[in-house]
């Protein structure tokens, strides 16, 4: 299959024909618009600093539908413990921060260029991108972030200073999203990480059908930890 190049003006190509590696296009840039149109279309860039901005849409693709989150019971008990408390959008900043910098196993860098950073945080000024934040004894102890495209959440990245902080983190905004009625949180790819959490893959076909029907609902926008139905 071709890599299409995009241009100045906000379209995409039909993610089907991406390459077998999920590769669809190169180029164009970051904006609100661009952005939540490649959200729109089942597409997210993913590139390193050095790179050409590169768009996918893999096949298969890594999901969970809330309702099917995993919480193990060491999970139980650190929640039943209060060992963590939780918070929505309320640094913003600091969780993308941390994201970029927490080091990784088997990568020497991050794909969460400057420009990304601030790609996102304009997103979250729009209310369309937003932070969840796990803190113990009042300092950050881990977080993620994402976009609310109507009834779907895209998960970008998440950083973990203490064990466990990120699934509390990720486990908080699954059952939160679940009585919001979102149909999915999209993980991108496969992790093992992820998948011990209950996500799982599907067809790239099953997930744009799923897509299709989360973009039926309106999106909540605005500051999540002003909202009331969004207390934990």
């Amino acid at each position: 299959m071709p890599i299409f190049e995009l241009t100045k003006e906000i379209i995409f190509p039909d993610p089907e024909l991406a390459d077998n590696s999920g590769i669809i296009a190169v180029g164009g840039d970051l904006t609100p618009r661009r952005l939540l149109q490649a959200y729109r279309s089942g597409i997210f860039p993913w590139f390193n600093e050095a790179d050409p901005r590169v768009w996918w849409s893999p096949d298969p693709r890594m999901v969970l539908y809330p309702a099917e989150v995993k919480i193990s019971h060491s999970m139980k008990k650190v929640l039943k413990d209060k060992v963590f408390s939780v918070t929505f959008d309320n640094d913003f900043e600091a969780v993308i921060h941390f994201c970029k910098t927490q080091p990784r196993q088997g990568q020497k860098g991050t794909w969460i260029t400057k420009e990304m950073m601030e790609a996102y945080e304009k997103l979250n000024e729009m209310g369309y991108a937003h932070s969840v934040e796990v803190w113990k004894n009042d300092k950050l102890a881990g977080g993620l972030y994402g976009v609310s495209i109507g009834a779907m959440f895209a998960g970008e990245s998440m950083f973990s200073k203490e064990n466990n902080a990120s699934k509390a983190g990720f486990i908080t905004l699954a059952k939160t999203l679940e009585k919001l009625h979102f149909r999915m949180v999209d993980c991108q790819i496969y992790t093992a990480h992820l998948s011990s959490m209950g996500a799982r893959e599907i067809s790239r076909k099953k997930y744009l059908r799923e897509l299709a029907l989360c973009l039926e609902k309106p999106t909540v926008k605005g500051n999540w930890g002003k909202m009331q139905e969004f207390e934990v």
